[in-house]
């Protein structure tokens, strides 16, 4: 499984949360997102690379910016 994280601006609350995971859950090849609001982060897993530029118009969709952030070499 491939993870990406995202930094999402302008998520204040749980339906924010619901709406990025509905928009970016109707990519192609998204296999499961998590959103937290709190902490402003997107994470999306998927069996293969995804487009970013589809997952950032998804979070785009659902009223919220986001942009892709740096993998942690800690964790990879």
């Amino acid at each position: 499984m491939i993870t990406t994280n995202y930094r999402v601006t302008g998520m204040t609350c749980g339906h924010c949360e619901a709406s990025v995971r509905e928009e970016v859950n109707a990519v192609a090849g998204v296999g499961s997102v998590e959103a937290s609001a709190s902490a402003g982060t997107l994470t999306v897993t998927s069996a293969a690379e995804l487009d970013q530029n589809q997952v950032i118009a998804a979070v785009r969709e659902a009223g919220y910016t986001a942009e892709p952030q740096p993998s942690d070499p800690r964790t990879a």
